[in-house]
């Protein structure tokens, strides 16, 4: 459930991250040296990432053959080098 909702912030970052909501007429104001659109869209960016590494910690990869068990490696019929 947890990775989801970060999954769906994701979405709605990238959808904040798309000046829409911003008049055509409007005067552009320049925050940290760059147009205040540009600087929204890198910001939604880095929050993207940061939720998209929090779902990847989030979720379970499991492994399909663990460690120390004798023979997972060799399979049945596969004799190895002669």
């Amino acid at each position: 459930m947890t990775r989801r909702l970060l999954l769906l912030g994701v979405v709605l970052l990238f959808a904040a991250s798309i000046p829409w909501y911003r008049e055509p007429e409007a005067p552009v104001a320049i925050w940290l040296g760059l147009p205040d659109w540009v600087t929204v869209a890198l910001g939604c960016y880095g929050a993207a990432a940061v939720l998209n590494a929090l779902a990847w910690l989030a979720t379970e990869v499991r492994d399909p053959d663990p460690p120390g068990e004798p023979g997972a490696a060799r399979r049945s019929g596969d004799e190895g080098p002669s």
